[in-house]
């Protein structure tokens, strides 16, 4: 979400739900690939892979999947320019080649970026996959009826946001997409954007053939690419069943072990449901996974006291901050000082225990999560200790000309138990209190609360928020909620704190020049750092995910792109 215009902003927040529904899950904290079935387990080929889940599987096209890295599930169908690496932790946030012989050849100002396929690409039914057939993916990601997929395109390819898609362009195609043969593919931008291989990890990069299109009927029966295709696809993505696609050769493809014959996603269960029969592993149940539903702080207190369950169970951190958010054009949050008093009173731990305790999420001082890939810098501008510094918030709100306190409402969502709900809302209220700041407490549902804080006439003074990162950069973290240039006045706003420091934009240009992601880093850290000095936003955690796999699942890889299991891993033999 980096550098986005109007049209980006507006569909970021659909990727901060698909990335927080898609993202919790994981193995143990050492990384162990062997989870699951014993560290002895050999994972071997064969058998059938149970996917316990509470949402479907929707829009199965990849002109319309929403994912970071090609998804998950949908990573087994469609292969991409390139993908996330395959290995746990740190090492998963790095993007290496899928389809193509590396990660892209830039230009000398990263704004013409070349790819090469390997050879020996095939469809499931044997034809040759093309850059044409590339192109032409990319090219229906535009049309208005295949509308959901990762925005950036249409902001960062050269005449991509008048583009109408290829229903529309009679032939035409994209212009600034450019296939010289079937195996060279060439792509122009309108601005350098130095985390262009990041985005071709997106489906939008998966092959289509031109011939087999079929509209919006072909999430129906997509052509794979991928060591899977789609053999039933029922209401919508609530049932699919995958097998094997026999012309996925495994020696163009580093990343995907493809070790399970079949793969049987089942979706519209409760999540006490899907944890429940993972627990119990009988049957079927024994050889399943969920790719969208954690553990709560219940199961996992009864999880701890079982020794084999406990060892089932994995731990996931996705690039994701909880936040409060303030609106300096309304007073009294107009004044540095009383923003800053607030960061000072804010007791974490209270907050922590709200949404379940230390083992589901982790304290937060920074906006950047706490991992490399983001660049993040460890400070913490107004330490508040464990529980808060009142004493400190007395003080400032006092050069603020409050010495008597003042009066604050605090605008939260209602969704019981969540990062935004009523019991993390309690706990600043009773924290604040500790500081002389009165807060009533303003609950909204949860379309209500999006259209309120999104809105840059209606947001409030003062509010509870997350946002999550595309990948595994500090790009998609910072710019669309710190560059002044993404305040969007008519549509979804993301930038809450308006803040349009020159300096900030300034340096996000620079950043996105880089095409040395290792030297970027630290760069997001330091601007990270800047910017936390103004305090237009107060980190509280990041979230952490815990999730059971049934007692047969081997090979469990968690990386720190997605905190997920990753389903090409697994195996259940």
């Amino acid at each position: 979400m980096r550098q986005m215009s109007g049209n980006v902003a507006r569909a970021a927040a659909i990727a901060v739900v698909l990335a927080v529904g898609a993202v919790a899950c994981g193995p143990d904290d050492s990384g162990a690939k062997n989870a699951g079935g014993g560290s002895d387990a050999k994972p071997a080929k064969g058998g059938t892979l149970s996917v316990l889940n509470n949402e479907p599987q929707t829009d199965f096209d990849p002109a319309r999947l929403y994912t970071s890295g090609g998804g998950n599930v949908p990573s087994l169908v469609f292969r991409t320019l390139t993908t996330r690496n395959r290995e746990a932790g740190a090492e998963g946030t790095k993007v290496v080649p899928d389809l193509a012989t590396d990660t892209g050849k830039p230009n000398a100002d990263a704004t013409v970026w070349t790819y090469t396929l390997k050879d020996g690409l095939k469809y499931e039914d044997g034809t040759p996959i093309t850059t044409a057939d590339i192109k032409y993916g990319i090219e229906r990601s535009f049309a208005a009826e295949l509308s959901g997929g990762a925005p950036y395109l249409r902001d960062w390819l050269a005449g991509g946001d008048k583009y109408e898609g290829p229903y529309k362009d009679g032939g035409k195609g994209l212009a600034s997409i450019e296939t010289p043969d079937a195996k060279t593919i060439v792509f122009h931008l309108n601005k350098p954007e130095g985390e262009f291989p990041y985005l071709a990890t997106q489906t939008q990069f998966a092959p289509v053939p031109k011939a087999k299109d079929t509209g919006t009927k072909y999430e129906s029966h997509p052509v794979s690419s991928g060591p899977y295709k789609v053999v039933k696809n029922e209401n919508d993505g609530e049932h699919l069943v995958l097998e094997r696609n026999p012309n996925w050769s495994e020696a163009t493809d580093a990343e995907r072990k493809a070790y399970p014959d079949s793969i049987d996603v089942r979706s519209g269960l409760d999540a006490s449901v899907i944890n429940q029969r993972l627990s119990a592993s009988q049957g079927p149940d024994s050889a399943a996974v969920t790719t969208d539903t954690n553990l709560g702080p219940a199961e996992l207190a009864k999880i701890g006291g079982d020794k084999a369950l406990a060892a089932r169970v994995g731990t996931g951190h996705f690039g994701y901050t909880n936040y409060i958010g303030f609106n300096p054009k309304v007073k009294p949050f107009d004044d540095p000082k009383v923003r800053q008093a607030i960061a000072y009173a804010v007791d974490r731990s209270s907050v922590i225990n709200a949404v379940g305790g230390s083992s589901l999420a982790e304290p937060a001082t920074t906006f950047l999560p706490n991992q490399k890939a983001f660049g993040h810098a460890d400070f913490d501008h107004f330490p508040a200790g464990d529980s808060g510094n009142a004493a400190k918030a007395k003080e400032l709100l006092k050069e603020a000309g409050h010495q008597d306190g003042l009066t604050v409402t605090l605008t939260h969502t209602n969704a019981k138990g969540g990062p935004k709900g009523p019991e993390v809302a309690t706990a600043l209220q009773d924290a604040l209190k500790k500081a002389g700041i009165t807060v009533k407490l303003q609950g909204l549902e949860a379309n209500d609360y999006n259209d309120t804080i999104q809105s840059a006439e209606k947001e409030p003074g003062f509010f509870l928020r997350g946002w999550g990162a595309d990948w595994p950069s500090g790009g998609p973290f910072l710019a669309p909620i710190f560059d002044g240039r993404q305040i969007v006045k008519d549509g979804a706003n993301f930038n809450t704190g308006f803040l349009d420091d020159p300096a900030v934009n300034k340096e996000v240009d620079e950043i996105n020049k880089l095409t040395d992601l290792a030297a970027a880093a630290p760069r997001w850290g330091a601007l990270d750092k800047k910017i936390g000095e103004q305090a237009v936003v107060v980190p509280l955690f990041h979230p952490v995910y815990k999730r059971l796999v049934g007692k047969d699942i081997k090979n469990v890889v968690i990386s720190d792109w997605t905190g997920v299991l990753d389903i090409s891993q697994v195996a259940v033999k």
